[in-house]
Order: structure tokens, then sequence, then C-alpha cells
């Protein structure tokens, strides 16, 4: 079989016996420049690699992995996205009450609520259902403008110049908001069509810049492959691209949630100054963005876009599904994936490739791995929806039941908060004690196991809403219709902080499932593809404010316990299926990132970058 031969030979014979057999037929591109062939056949090792480094089956086991040094370029561009996420979230985070609460009796006109008041922040007073509608088609919106950005940042402009459009385009939307922020135009009741338009272009902006912040900062590490090496201690370890990655992706996820801290200034801004400040800092905290693309811009690599990558996935699928049929589509296996490798095509001639010009076959063996991989994956991701249903899918419930609580003068949506400060305080604790310690004493805590972990940390969030919820309507003055409620003191004696595991809880599994899913993204994706499918993660966000916005029209008094119970019991079962399903896939990825998935890179470092 091809497979067993191309998995025991060795590596640099591969590479030639994959040149070879590529060149025997007239459908393949032989034109390719050099540095194009480097990219396409010999990209399953970094470049400058001895065979002496690359651990062995048994030094895979044996040893422990560790990540290698980060460079100071990811350092430096993980303040973008610090940035980008500043000014998001410090906008989102009023969106709600702006939206569904009117403009409080007794404020100042802008907004805020008088002193002393248990009243809430608001705007337009369009009520809860309108609130959760837009709010959602926006975040539906932000998640699915970034499978344009991946695929604009693999094949035309590559990451770094398709941030900075992205850029420019959310400097308007932040304007716009502003815009519609003001006490004039909100009191003149014309704060609704700039507000809509605002969300619009914000959700553009973000959506292009959003595929490409954090594959950029992945792109800056060292290693693309595993290598042996010795520590001053005198341990021999593995320097792994995978725990590298993982390493990234937590300094990543570390930088975004420091800059969704922000919001905690807007909701105060929003409760005593009024709308227009709250988004006025927001687009101060964007002006950073610029500074720092342009700051990064020598030290950064940047690796050159692939035109011709998504068009030649669409061939490859073509061609399985005209050889195989669609049913065989659903099996797989290996004669179904093998039947699109050149070196199959060229020894047998396959059905779907008969009368195509030539040149027509322009990607390799490799990449048709990569992309059997890489789906596999998507599949996979196909459950994060249920997670994000529980991670911020009933934001405006949580809002709202804050509502209908006790604050103290403490704004409704101040324990949103919590959820970047969980992240802050957890992600170098996990990144730099947990995951180390236990890779020493030899626990695997493997990617599967990550998401499985994260999906029960979701259930759990759910049945403390539903308790919450479940208790608000038993001591609310109003019962069962304590939102909208008008008697006495309006609001339940329950604490708002009784909130607070309502937003720890789900951060500890984004750590989990968010950081694990951007991860595998990485080190499943071909290079050519790496935008795509990380963008096609983000996509996921967006199935699941679909899902919230087809079931909002339920969000209503008496029934607010049932959406927590149900995501809760969802998330469940999600976590069994993917142990069950996909728990395979942990000793696969150790294969995987063993060799390296990406086409070499270090040479390109000098030579062919991003121009």
């Amino acid at each position: 079989m091809l497979g067993e031969h191309i998995n025991t030979c060795p590596r640099s014979e591969r590479i030639l016996d994959e040149k070879e057999r590529v060149s025997k037929s007239g459908l393949f591109n032989d034109n390719r420049d050099t540095s194009q062939n480097a990219e396409l056949l010999g990209g399953k090792f970094d470049i400058g690699l001895n065979e002496d480094q690359l651990p062995t089956a048994e030094e895979r086991t044996t040893l422990r992995l560790v990540s290698a040094s980060v460079p100071w370029s990811a350092y430096a561009f993980a303040v973008v996205g610090f940035a980008e996420r500043a000014s998001y979230y410090g906008c989102v985070g009023s969106f709600n009450n702006f939206v569904q609460r009117p403009l409080p009796l007794g404020g100042n006109g802008a907004g805020a609520t008088p002193a002393g008041t248990q009243l809430t922040p608001g705007a337009l007073g369009l009520g809860l259902k309108v609130a959760t509608a837009l709010t959602t088609s926006f975040s539906f919106l932000a998640y699915v403008f970034p499978i344009f950005g991946g695929i604009l940042a693999d094949t035309k402009w590559g990451r770094y110049k398709t941030i900075c459009i992205g850029t420019a385009i959310g400097a308007v939307a932040h304007i716009i908001l502003l815009i519609a922020g003001l006490p004039k135009i909100i009191q003149g009741g014309h704060a609704l069509i700039p507000f809509c338009i605002s969300i619009f272009i914000l959700a553009l902006g973000s959506g292009v810049v959003k595929a490409s912040i954090a594959p950029l900062m992945a792109d800056q590490a060292p290693i693309k492959a595993q290598r042996l090496t010795t520590l001053k201690t005198g341990e021999r370890v593995i320097l792994d691209p995978g725990v590298t990655t993982q390493n990234i992706m937590l300094i990543y996820y570390w930088s975004i949630n420091l800059g969704a801290f922000l919001r905690l200034g807007t909701i105060y801004a929003e409760k005593r100054i009024g709308f227009w400040l709250a988004y006025l800092v927001p687009l101060v905290a964007y002006l950073i963005m610029p500074l720092f693309l342009l700051l990064t811009y020598k030290m950064l690599t940047k690796l050159p876009p692939q035109g011709s990558v998504v068009f030649d996935t669409i061939k490859v699928g073509r061609l399985l599904i005209s050889h195989n049929g669609l049913r065989a589509a659903f099996k797989g296996g290996d004669d179904f994936w093998n039947s699109a490798k050149p070196s199959r095509i060229a020894a047998e001639g396959i059905n779907g490739t008969k009368g195509k010009k030539a040149g027509w076959v322009g990607w390799d063996d490799d990449f048709v791995d990569e992309i059997r991989r890489t789906f596999k994956a998507c599949k996979l991701f196909t459950f994060l929806p249920i997670f994000y249903l529980a991670d911020g899918g009933l934001s405006t419930i949580q809002t709202s039941q804050a509502g209908s609580m006790t604050t103290n003068g403490a704004p409704n949506d101040l324990l949103s908060n919590f959820n970047p400060i969980t992240i802050i305080i957890m992600a170098p604790i996990l990144n730099y004690g947990v995951y180390p310690y236990l890779r020493k004493i030899g626990i695997n805590f493997s990617p599967i196991r990550r998401l499985v972990a994260g999906f029960l940390f979701a259930a759990a969030t759910m049945a403390v809403g539903a308790i919450l919820q479940w208790r608000v309507y038993k001591t609310s003055p109003c019962g069962y219709y304590s939102t909208t409620c008008k008697v006495g003191t309006t609001v339940s004696p329950l604490s708002v902080w009784a909130q607070l595991p309502l937003y720890a809880l789900p951060a500890i599994g984004e750590l989990l499932v968010k950081i694990t899913s951007y991860e595998i993204a990485y080190t499943r994706a071909p290079q050519r593809m790496k935008g795509l499918i990380f963008a096609i993660v983000l996509f996921m966000n967006s199935l699941s404010s679909a899902i919230t916005l087809i079931i909002s029209p339920s969000f209503g008094d008496p029934n607010l316990v049932w959406p927590f119970v149900g995501i809760g019991v969802a998330c469940v079962v999600s976590a069994f299926l993917i142990w069950l399903f996909f728990r395979g896939m942990d000793e696969e990825e150790g294969s995987v990132v063993a060799i390296g998935t990406d086409r070499p890179i270090d040479d390109e470092r000098k030579g062919d970058r991003e121009k």
C-alpha cells in the first residue's frame, strides 16, 4: 500500500519519491518555481533540520514534550489582539442595555441612571426580544465574516494586509457608533439607524481581522516539527510544535481577554455618564491597533498568500465525489482519500481527471492527507455551537436576570466582566503551572480530554443559571414575571453577586475548549488554509448565534429556566459523544505534530515573505 510505504520510508527518501511520482503525469503543474516546489513537496519538516534531531518513536513515548521559546514578535503582536478585543467588547458590553431599556426616568438624557437608584441604563427601549435579535444578529455576522477574511488572507492579501484593511473598516464603525450614542441623537429618536449601520460595519471589520491575528501569531513559532534538545539541567526533552502552538494560543487568548476587561469601564461609563462615553473609550483603545501594526511590521514573519489553495481543495472534493460517490464520502477510509492523490491518479487514471488540461492537478499527496485531517477536525468543530450557547449564548437572559436581582448600585452587566478576569488569572496558571506539571508527571491531558472537560464546565454553568432563575422567580415581587416587574422594589432580594459562577465557570471552559480548538485548527490545517480553517472554528460561534436567534422569541417570562436546562443537557450529551467518536484523534494528533503539518517556512524569514 502507498500509505504503508510513505510511513516506513526515511523522510528524505519520501520527498524524493514524491517528486518523482508527481513529475510523471502531464496533468500536473510542473512549471512552479523552485520556492513553490519546496513549499509543495518538501513541506513535512523544517528546512535545515537534520535526521538525528528528529525523535524516534521510543523517544516520543518516554521524553517530555516542551514548548519552544516564543519569539518577541508574537508577544508584540498580541497587543494588536488586545486592542481589537478591547474596542470590540467595550462596545458590545453596552449593546443590550442600549437597545432593551428606555432612557431612565430622572437621568441625564444620555442613558445614565439617577444616583442611588436600582434603575438600569438604557436608550432605545425596544425590549428584550428586539435586543436579543439585534445583538445576536451582530454576533452572527461577526463570526460569519471571518470566513471571507480567512479566504482573502490565505489566497489574496496575506494575514498582515488583511488585518490592516479590517482595521480601517472597524475605525469607520466606531465613529458611527459614537454618533449613535450622542445624547441629542438618542433624545431625538434618531439613534436606531446609525446604531444598526455601525454594528454591521463593526461585524465586518472585526470578522476580517479576527481570522488572521491568532494564525499570524502562531506563524512566528520557531519550529514546525518535533526536535530533540537538552535542557540546562541535562534533561533530554522534545521541542513540540503542538505544545508551542498551545502556548502561543494561550498568550493570544490571555491578551484578548485582558482587552475584554475594558468592558468593566464602559459599563460604569454608561451607568454614570452616558452611552457617548461608553462608545468613545473603545474608539480610543482602537487607535492602539494601527500603532502596533506599524511597530511590528519589520519584526514579523509574514507568509505570502497561496492563491490556488481554496480552488485546489474544491477540485479535490469534486474528484473524490465523482470517483467514489456521495455515500462513500460519509464513510471515508484510506481508499476514498487516496483516490485524489496525484501518485494514485498517475498510476491508475482516476475518473474525474479525464479530459482535463495539463497542470489541472496542482496539489501533491501530502495536501490530500492534510485535507483529510482538516476534514476530521471540522467534524469535531460541529459540537462547538453547543458550547457557545452555554458560553454567552444566553447573555441577554443573564443580563436581564441580573436586572431582576438586587444590585445595590452595581450595573446589571457588571458580572460579565468576571469572565475575562477569570481567564486573565487562569490562563497563566494553566500555561505555566498545570499543563507543564501534568506533562512532567506523565499525565496526558490531551486535546480531546480538554474538550470533554470544557463541555462539562459549560454544563455546570447552565445548572447554576437554571437554579438562579428559579430562585429569582420564587423571590421576586412579581413571581414568574420578574423581568418587567414594577411592584415594590421591582427586584428579587437575591444579590446579583450570586451570578458570579455564570461567568467564572465558562471562562475555565473557554480555556479548555476554545484554545484547544484553535490549536487543533492551526496544527492540522495546511499552511495554505490556516486562516480559513481558523475562521471555520470562529464560524461555529455564528451558528450558535443563529440558534439563539431562532429560539429567542421564547425568551420571556415565565419560561426563562428552560433554556438553561436544555443547553445544559446538550453539553453533557456533547461531552459523551466527543469522547465516544473522537478520542482516537489524540494518538493521531501526536503523529501529526511529530513530523509537522506545515510547509517549510524557516528560510522564508529571509526570503519569500508577504509583500
